[in-house]
């Protein structure tokens, strides 16, 4: 635990560090000028020219850290945290831009995977394996515009494929180490003139360490995940398409209030896929996605005495998506999409179903500058109808290197399966939660684009939040709103052939309705990043995650202080190949006591050996 006096003089430290930097940094970590992203306008787009803000977690970072979940790579990004409930496999809330995870949509391989009978939407991190993953991006701000309902924070994009070579690869991961860890992966890929292909396999088990902090006994942690995608042009003007997830983990845990040591444990198992065609008409001018997609989660929950919860939910979407080239200068996308959620628990076995179309002009009159602009119309079977919109700008000085962004809009969140329909706390009547979020920054290059830096200031009100009052869930708009504030600032800096350097600081400041702050968000979060190459072989990684003036507590209740932290984590690894390596990798270094929720335990010092290979037939 870091003391006042030390918190204070470190953050002054690292905070000067990082704007000093950023006076000199990213909007988008590693990338170059001419990276494609998809997520900010369903269509592929120069990251240069996307007024929101987009970053991007390539293949090459998830081996070079290798870490095991999907949510310690997500964690070292600016303006997002994580607080897990204990270790993998438990409740874990996303928290972006000071929102928590019913506010962000979730997508691996375009499926929604938000699981639907919790009493919010969201998706279930703590049981994301990172090794199935090939590209995370992460779109920030109200994006109701182009993905509808829980947008208001962002959007998570998961994919698989994407950069795969030619021909027929495998690949194998394993790695065993502290808590009776073990991982393994098997990945077969293929690419060929007509498309590419991805099957993935992961194992990953552990003893764990107890999920309660005045535990003494350990909390174990299994799960088995499955991935494949694949896309094929039968002809020249279409392309057919396919991708699913099976996720199967089972979780010891420990429950009561406080929390403490019990038999309790549960079980989250989630099978989703997608199937589509792409093709194109006249001439190649418009371009059609046209894709159904299907997400079933079955949990289930016993508690330290022995009773046993179970909730079945289930997704079916439509989606069309069309893209209109008008002219080299404007492109209009517009489209569809049409879903239904189930929910069947020991409360509530109800469905509700929404659909919406929606349209976005992108109008680019000369290469530094593009402009966005999109409108979009929902209906919902319980509370009617609601329309969003967004706007975006992009403009960059190409002679210095300076790139100003910035993004407006309008989202909005539907009421959950639980908060219309749950006994005694359900309520029909409610209406969706709404947004207005803005954001605008500074991305500045040097040296030839081997330092980029980003400065970014950012906003979001939530009106008609949903929440108890006194005791259904009500919209409530006497308190006032959610709001949150904050600068997220970060640099990229390849600083020579041997050496990279990366980092971020944001500032949040959230506030609930009644005015009082909201609970585990730090004020000031820290992450730092290195990779050297000493040798030739050699390649030493290390990140740092630093959270300061962090607060806990209960819904109306006194807020508490929690530990102020260091997180440290390297890997050392050696090639002997390029196709080969073997590492050693350390987490928490410095074996850190801290909470992210109050009351529930983190991992301490941990040492792992893992090896990777990859061979053609």
């Amino acid at each position: 635990m870091l003391s006042s006096r030390h918190r204070t003089s470190f953050l002054f430290s690292a905070s000067a560090l990082i704007l000093g930097f950023s006076t000199l940094t990213t909007q988008a970590e590693d990338f170059e000028l001419d990276t494609l992203v998809i997520t900010p306008s369903r269509t592929p787009t120069e990251a240069s020219k996307v007024g929101s803000t987009v970053q991007v977690i390539e293949r090459e970072e998830i081996e070079e850290q290798s870490l095991p979940l999907v949510q310690d790579y997500l964690n070292q990004l600016p303006g997002l945290n994580l607080s897990p409930n204990g270790g993998p496999g438990n409740t874990t809330t996303l928290i972006m831009r000071g929102l928590r995870g019913q506010y962000v949509k979730t997508l691996f391989e375009g499926i929604d995977i938000s699981e639907v009978t919790g009493p919010t939407v969201q998706a279930a991190y703590g049981h994301l394996l990172a090794d199935n993953i090939g590209r995370i991006e992460v779109l920030k701000g109200s994006q109701s515009t182009l993905y509808g309902s829980d947008a208001i924070a962002g959007v998570v994009n998961l994919t698989t494929l994407g950069g795969i070579p030619q021909g027929i690869e495998h690949s194998v991961h394993v790695e065993g180490g502290s808590r009776k860890t073990g991982f393994g992966n098997y990945s077969l890929t293929g690419g060929f003139d007509q498309g590419e292909f991805g099957i993935s396999l992961s194992g990953f088990t552990t003893d764990g360490f107890s999920m309660a902090s005045s535990g003494v006994e350990d909390d174990g942690y299994t799960n088995l995940t499955g991935t494949f995608s694949g896309r094929y042009e039968t002809s020249g003007d279409l392309a057919v398409f396919a991708s699913g997830l099976l996720l199967n983990g089972s979780t010891e845990t420990d429950d009561g209030f406080p929390v403490a040591d019990s038999p309790a444990n549960g079980t989250f198992r989630q099978a989703a896929g997608r199937v589509g065609a792409e093709f194109s008409l006249f001439d190649g001018q418009l371009n059609n996605t046209l894709s159904v997609q299907m997400s079933d989660t079955a949990r289930e929950s016993t508690s330290g005495s022995g009773s046993t919860s179970t909730f079945d939910g289930l997704r079916y979407k439509l989606d069309y998506l069309g893209s209109l080239e008008i002219s080299p200068e404007l492109t209009i996308n517009f489209g569809a999409d049409w879903e239904r959620q189930t929910a069947v628990t020991a409360n509530v076995d109800k469905s509700v179903s929404m659909g919406g179309g929606w349209i976005d002009a992108i109008y680019s009159p000369f290469d530094a500058l593009t402009l966005t602009a999109g409108v979009r119309h929902d209906e919902h079977s319980t509370f009617g109808g609601h329309t969003s919109w967004r706007a975006t700008g992009s403009y960059e000085f190409a002679s210095t290197g300076t790139r100003f962004h910035s993004s407006v809009g309008t989202g909005y969140r539907a009421p959950s399966l639980y908060e219309l329909y749950a006994p005694f706390y359900g309520n029909t009547e409610l209406k969706p939660e709404t947004s207005l979020g803005f954001d605008i920054g500074v991305e500045q290059r040097f040296l030839d684009n081997r330092l980029v830096t980003d400065v970014t200031f950012f906003m979001i009100d939530v009106e008609d939040y949903i929440g108890y009052h006194p005791v259904t869930y009500q919209n409530i708009q006497t308190n006032g709103e959610v709001k949150t504030r904050g600068v997220e600032a970060s640099f990229a800096y390849a600083a020579t052939d041997w050496l990279d350097l990366r980092g971020a600081y944001t500032y949040t400041k959230a506030t609930q309705t009644d005015g009082l702050r909201e609970v585990r968000i730090p004020k000031h979060d820290i992450a730092l990043g290195a990779t050297l190459r000493p040798a030739d072989r050699w390649e030493i990684s290390a990140t740092a995650k630093i959270a300061l003036d962090t607060v806990d507590g209960y819904v109306d209740g006194p807020r508490s202080n929690l530990d102020d932290y260091i997180l440290l984590n390297a890997r050392v690894a050696y090639k002997p190949n390029e196709n080969t390596e073997l590492y050693l990798r350390g987490e928490n270094l410095l074996d850190q006591k801290y909470e992210v929720v109050q009351g529930y335990n983190t991992p301490g010092f941990g040492v792992f050996a893992g090896f990777r290979a990859k061979f053609a037939p």
